[in-house]
């Protein structure tokens, strides 16, 4: 059974331990006693090195905890060393969640569902559909307030069938490692703390979003928190400087703008659908009709979308004993329009040509398209719409 140096002491940075087992390869080692955290209760593990050896990973086997190395070690007794600036960080994000979740029960009545600490950002589960942002908000105050008061956190091994006022029941027999947080939390956990409120440092939350009907919500403690707030200061100085704005008036700055770029896009569509409106109409009038009388025209782009045809092909269609059709070369497409009284009902004869050369598409009687697996498949569908209406359509250039 391998002694657990952590549950006594967080802040153990290097001791001495006896190798009592390891793999063939040397490679996975069994130690007498170690300060290493193995990966449990959302906290990844430890690393560090042992014999000058980095670890890469701690696993926990019940009884006893591995470590994988990066290369054998074959000593007997080894000096071991724990990556502090990694163990201190993830000891800032679990205490902050211990904070974080007390606060969100005792003055919001939410409870925590689960707990992951990730590389750059932590997250919790809440048991709860959805969560107002004023209400995180003030969480983040509360547990904030609770940072400034340096209240003390501290372990203790209590027997699990007398152990009250936890936060959440826990499920084990025998004796329960406590985290406490002096008048705000009880919490059953093997993991990795600070000793006070303080060592958290700052708590910052983010992003909220809905997972499987619960909500969850992003936060970040201690140093992440700083170096995010920094992060995102320097951003938003960039974002401000290139709207000759001082930063707090950036926001109401670029809600001013979008709102005008949108107004000149309903504009420019506005222009552009009253220009096919009369591009249409002119190419109708100089369309000559074909012996049953249908007025066809072909137009062609080398690239883009079928949307820059589509308000032509609908003007010039709106006209009686009319056919459109449109061609983008690459990528290759292709969209049929007609009049109601062409003959001609567009979704049905396009889908045929593109099945009879793996295409993709349909729509309704008077307007399709469809997209093509080649140049040359593109080609064949324009001959044979063409034939289907009788005559070799007229080409033009949009």
């Amino acid at each position: 059974m391998t002694e657990r140096l952590y549950y006594s002491d967080s802040y153990l940075r290097e001791f001495r331990a006896r190798v009592v087992d390891r793999a063939v390869d040397g490679t996975l080692v069994y130690l007498d006693r170690t300060a290493f955290y193995p990966t449990s209760g959302g906290q990844p593990h430890d690393t560090g090195a042992i014999s000058g050896t980095p670890v890469v990973e701690v696993l926990d086997e019940e009884d006893r905890i591995a470590h994988r190395l990066e290369s054998p070690v074959e000593a007997a007794e080894v000096e071991c060393r724990i990556d502090w600036e990694r163990r201190f960080d993830h000891m800032q994000q679990h205490s902050g969640q211990h904070l974080l979740s007390a606060v969100l029960l005792s003055f919001f009545g939410i409870h925590t569902a689960s707990f992951h600490l990730g590389r750059e950002i932590s997250t919790i589960d809440l048991e709860v559909p959805a969560v107002d942002p004023a209400t995180l908000a003030a969480a983040e105050w509360r547990a904030n307030q609770a940072v400034f008061e340096n209240l003390p956190i501290t372990v203790s091994y209590e027997d699990a069938a007398t152990a009250a006022a936890l936060r959440k029941p826990s499920e084990r027999d025998g004796v329960l490692r406590v985290v406490s947080i002096a008048g705000l939390d009880r919490s059953a956990c093997g993991g990795t703390h600070v000793r006070s409120t303080a060592e958290i440092g700052p708590i910052l939350v983010r992003r909220l979003e809905k997972i499987r009907g619960m909500a969850r919500v992003e936060f970040l403690c201690g140093g992440r928190a700083v170096r995010r707030a920094r992060a995102d200061y320097e951003a938003l100085s960039r974002i401000a400087q290139n709207l000759s704005a001082a930063p707090d008036d950036a926001p109401a700055v670029i809600a001013a703008q979008m709102e005008a770029a949108r107004a000149g896009d309903r504009a420019r569509r506005k222009l552009e659908a009253e220009l096919a409106r009369y591009q249409g109409r002119e190419l109708y009038d100089t369309a000559a009709p074909g012996v049953d009388g249908i007025r066809r025209v072909l137009r062609r782009l080398p690239a883009g979308s079928l949307e820059e045809l589509r308000g032509l092909a609908q003007s010039f269609t709106a006209q009686p004993r009319a056919l459109f059709v449109g061609a983008i070369q690459q990528p290759p497409a292709v969209l049929l329009a007609v009049s109601m009284d062409s003959g001609t009902d567009a979704g049905k004869t396009l889908k045929a040509a593109l099945a009879r050369e793996n295409g993709r598409g349909g729509g309704s009687a008077v307007m399709a398209q469809g997209s093509l697996p080649s140049p040359e498949a593109l080609e064949r569908v324009l001959r044979e719409l063409a034939a289907d209406a009788g005559e070799s359509a007229a080409t033009g250039q949009a």
